[in-house]
């Protein structure tokens, strides 16, 4: 059982227990998000920014600019994504469930494209094309920045860009020694496609959905 747990848990033996108590707190907040965006409700958005904030603070700690750079965009689109969840299209609805429109899957293109092109360049700059992990996060950086974008819109395929990234994340952040942080990886694909699947059924009975 021990070399379960060391196998798991060895590599925070070298960090600092704040850091662990931190990393815990923004799993389950984290992980309060995406289950609050499976149901539909606003809840997503702050329980989302605490999670962001603190792993900002940790990840720059850490030394993993690309991790750090998806949760900071996480935290500013977060803004705009409280917004357009509350911003009503008449006089009862709020912005409903919908497909992206073929404008908008141009836009999607155009943001993946940007952001790989942003992430190589801070890499280029800071140096960090040191492990074939930084080419790994330079793909699912793009990859998360269209989801959380689609998700803004409520737009019902974030969740195939979330599902995406999340299988590609459970291993990576193994790798890198954040056990925590891939279980909540692990979680998260689950969840997301729960969610997608209760956000199908919303779309498909209620065209018009209510803010919870």
């Amino acid at each position: 059982m021990s070399h379960i747990f060391d196998f798991l848990f060895g590599q925070y033996k070298g960090y600092e227990t704040f850091h662990i108590v931190l990393e815990i707190i923004a799993v389950l907040f984290g992980l309060a998000s995406v289950w609050f965006s499976k149901q539909n409700n606003i809840l997503v958005y702050p329980t989302g920014m605490i999670s962001t904030s603190i792993f900002v603070y940790l990840l720059l700690k850490w030394g993993l600019l690309g991790d750090m750079l998806i949760n900071a965009y996480y935290f500013i689109i977060s803004i705009y994504g409280w917004y357009i969840w509350t911003r009503k299209v008449d006089a009862e609805h709020v912005t409903p469930i919908s497909k992206t429109t073929k404008k908008e899957q141009r836009i999607s293109v155009i943001i993946f494209i940007v952001t790989l092109i942003f992430v190589f360049v801070v890499y280029q700059i800071f140096d960090k094309w040191t492990s074939w992990t930084a080419y790994v996060d330079t793909l699912t950086t793009a990859v998360f920045f269209v989801g959380m974008w689609l998700m803004a819109k409520r737009k019902i395929e974030n969740w195939i860009f979330w599902i995406v990234g999340d299988i590609i994340s459970v291993p990576l952040y193994f790798y890198k020694g954040f056990t925590f942080t891939s279980l909540q990886y692990l979680l998260f694909t689950i969840i997301a496609v729960y969610g997608y699947q209760a956000w199908k059924k919303s779309l498909n009975k209620n065209p018009q959905t209510l803010l919870k």
